[in-house]
């Protein structure tokens, strides 16, 4: 019996100025959410962030998977100025990730945002920022909270429940949506968790928690990993 092949899923990588087995820096990306693509029946690929011929670069892939990581610039979103808790800003990855979203969703490549790439996903579209969600008290570090998904959204359907526990690592969240995105997910602070785009010609969700986190024990999170790879393979819909 022939096995079909997995899948293409492209993670751009996250530049690392230190590891502990190379002598160099490094460009890597999170064990947990390579294992839960893996686990999910795709193949997981790390993607160099270089914003050259981003479209053609895609194009072999079946998906894309934007991770969680440091800030986006503020200027990528028409601030003026920085606030003093924004951490590891890179220009290369901002640019890249930003190009990468605008060329998934154009094309209706599937398309799964992590925490910073659901933030990348807003702001390729015209959305803002919040850039520090008001200190220690309230930002979202080291949280596992109760989130509340939209009826009949992708998400929803896809994770195959109304209200989910979620595991979340920020201190910014989305301000102004982007042009077209609704919001699927909301936290009890009423901080947005989900987005998706209304109108896409392919299957979209972003989530401001981490589901790689939890995926190896909790099925609602495994479910969205399935649901996203399944729409790589072809077989996804709305």
């Amino acid at each position: 019996m022939t096995v079909p092949p997995r899948p293409l899923i492209a993670i751009p990588a996250r530049f690392a100025a230190t590891t502990s087995a190379l002598r160099y820096a490094a460009e890597v990306n999170a064990r947990a959410l390579v294992e839960a693509v893996w686990r999910a029946g795709g193949e997981p690929v790390s993607v160099h962030p270089a914003a050259d011929d981003v479209a053609a670069r895609l194009a072999r892939f079946d998906g894309v998977l934007l991770p969680g990581g440091g800030d986006l610039s503020p200027h990528t979103y028409g601030a003026t100025d920085t606030h003093d808790t924004v951490y590891d800003v890179d220009e290369v990855q901002d640019s890249f990730d930003l190009e990468a979203a605008r060329r998934a969703l154009a094309e209706g490549l599937p398309l799964l945002a992590v925490c910073r790439g659901m933030q990348v996903v807003n702001v390729a579209l015209g959305g803002t920022l919040e850039q520090d969600m008001g200190g220690p008290e309230k930002e979202h570090r080291h949280v596992v909270h109760p989130v509340t998904l939209r009826r009949d959204s992708l998400l929803e359907r896809a994770v195959g429940a109304d209200k989910a526990e979620v595991s979340c690592y920020h201190h910014q969240r989305v301000d102004r949506l982007g042009t077209g995105l609704a919001v699927t997910a909301r936290a009890a602070d009423g901080t947005v968790e989900g987005l998706e785009l209304l109108g896409s010609p392919g299957w979209f969700t972003g989530v401001q928690w981490h589901p790689e986190d939890t995926a190896h024990e909790d099925p609602q999170q495994h479910s969205l990993f399935e649901a996203f790879v399944r729409a790589a393979a072809g077989g996804g819909s709305r």
